[in-house]
């Protein structure tokens, strides 16, 4: 019988593989760390890979905050066939074609896509219409419609132009890109929409995520590495980002007195200062355990999640 990993409260940055759902991933980390308390912050396509932030024990409470923040992604695109899920995993619904489109073209479909705009998400996605899945409903036969919803696309850069052909000879133009953007922004989306704007079919053919929040690839582990690091005898286990870390990394930190960390504990609201930055802070006692995670309400600290 395996010993019981000791595991501390905190995050786990995986590099997530091709072909796993998050869900794989989470599973496969509560083997690894013995423990059922485990979530994710933001789920990613099987067919993606790159970073995915894992929440450990009490660190899950975390998590929903976190998945709110910034994302990073290098893609590609291509132009000149459509899938039925925006990607590659989906069957091909039209094929018109794509070449000589012309970069200049193809810049200002992305600008167009840049800043805030309006995005109608994939039909094949986890969105609730009227109670149900639209991917349960469109696997269904039914044609649904999902009203467009504000994204924020900071940046989205074109490092690269390539005509080619498809498998069935269908002549395409593969698109190199990468994408800063806030939560909830559909990469599949934007390669439909390009595709569409140029009069042509589009889809997304890979996808990694670079950057969750402050979290980036450099301290992401494939689940070979983590489960290396669980099997080695004379390993120090997991590498788990410590939970008072973490939320210094990723919120802003306000350091209280003792009187007010002790108040807060008890959910007391006390006066708060402003932060330059909207939405959670973390606070930190003045020995640098991290007791909470508040929002500014008129002026005063109301608890969103409390950690002592």
């Amino acid at each position: 019988m395996k010993q019981k990993v000791n595991v501390p409260d905190g995050l786990v940055i995986v590099d997530k593989p091709a072909g796993f759902t998050s869900h794989d991933v989470v599973a496969k980390m509560r083997g690894m760390a013995r423990t059922r308390r485990i979530g994710h912050a933001g789920t990613l396509d099987p067919m993606a890979t790159g970073v995915l932030v894992l929440g450990v024990e009490r660190a899950t409470k975390l998590l929903g905050h976190l998945a709110l923040t910034e994302k990073e992604y290098v893609g590609t695109v291509r132009l000149g066939q459509s899938t039925v899920t925006d990607d590659a995993e989906g069957e091909i619904t039209e094929a018109p074609g794509a070449k000589e489109l012309g970069r200049d073209a193809i810049q200002a479909q992305i600008d167009a896509l840049s800043g805030d705009i309006m995005q109608v998400p994939s039909k094949v996605s986890a969105i609730k219409i009227d109670g149900k899945r639209s991917y349960a409903r469109v696997r269904g036969g039914e044609d649904v419609e999902i009203p467009a919803r504000p994204v924020t696309i900071s940046s989205f850069v074109l490092h690269s132009v390539h005509e080619t052909e498809a498998e069935d000879g269908t002549p395409v133009t593969d698109l190199l890109v990468s994408v800063e953007c806030s939560s909830g922004t559909y990469i599949r989306a934007l390669a439909r929409d390009i595709g569409a704007g140029l009069g042509t079919g589009g889809h997304l053919t890979a996808l990694r995520r670079t950057r969750v929040g402050p979290y980036k690839l450099d301290k992401a582990r494939t689940l070979d590495q983590l489960q290396t690091a669980v099997d080695e005898p004379a390993g120090a286990g997991l590498p788990i980002m410590p939970i008072g870390e973490a939320a210094a990394a990723a919120f802003p930190r306000w350091d209280v007195t003792v009187q007010q960390g002790r108040l807060l504990g008890n959910g007391a609201r006390i006066p708060m200062p402003d932060f330059d930055a909207d939405g959670p802070v973390a606070a930190f006692a003045p020995d640098g355990t991290f007791l909470a995670l508040l929002e500014n309400k008129g002026g005063k600290a109301k608890s969103l999640a409390v950690f002592v």
